[in-house]
């Protein structure tokens, strides 16, 4: 059990540093969902009620398509140097060093977006409801688009661009959209949003428990 736990780390940690050492993909992504989130407020003025309504599916917006351009990079360093094959040879769990890598994904994009947006939201004014309602769809949420996009992103390992990973988890992550835009709505108009909240918390849990596996099949299946 200690050993699976080690070699989880190592991937974990590998995965951290090289996404901190090749900086461009970690800051381009996230200057993408600065930039059009800033731009709303820019063209619909400063009127709060106005930002409290469209801000908040904004940021969901923008994280979701931030999130689809960093899904590339899961694999394609290993793809690249050809340890790729290496994961799928040896002797660990496929699916434990997949979820490492989702892991470390999620660390390294999804809560620098989740503390973005929080940031965004006090310097726009945003409600404390709409706030609370944001954190908790964003902490629910954006681990789902990376655990769905990995598969996702193994199916396209080695395409140039990420036009066709972008298409492919849209339409999959459409229930999270929704759910996230009706929880903050609810919020805004003093509605509970547990309903929303349990929907989310269940997509994340059957995520966690499929996607590795799914992840880890495709992976073996691309490269058999």
């Amino acid at each position: 059990m200690l050993e699976y736990i080690n070699i989880f780390y190592v991937i974990f940690k590998r995965d951290l540093t090289l996404t901190f050492r090749e900086k461009t993909d970690f800051i381009n992504s996230l200057a993408f969902f600065i930039i059009i989130v800033l731009l709303f407020p820019l063209t619909f003025g400063s009127k709060s009620e106005l930002l409290n309504t469209i801000i908040p599916g904004i940021i969901w917006i923008s994280a979701l398509l931030a999130t689809c351009l960093s899904l590339e990079t899961i694999f394609r360093s290993d793809f690249e140097d050809g340890s790729i094959e290496q994961l799928v040879l040896n002797r660990y769990p496929l699916i434990l060093l997949v979820s490492a890598k989702i892991l470390a994904h999620w660390i390294t994009f999804g809560i620098p977006i989740i503390v973005i947006s929080l940031t965004l939201g006090v310097i726009l004014s945003l409600s404390n409801e709409i706030m609370m309602a944001l954190f908790i769809t964003l902490i629910l949420g954006t681990p789902i688009l990376s655990l769905l996009g990995s598969v996702m992103a193994v199916l396209t390992m080695g395409l140039h661009g990420s036009m066709l990973l972008s298409i492919l988890i849209l339409p999959l992550s459409m229930p999270v959209l929704i759910f996230s835009t009706i929880a903050i709505q609810n919020a805004s108009l003093g509605l509970p949003i547990v309903a929303e909240t349990y929907f989310l918390a269940g997509i994340l849990i059957l995520a966690i428990t499929l996607a590795p596996i799914a992840a880890a099949s495709a992976l073996r299946i691309r490269l058999s």
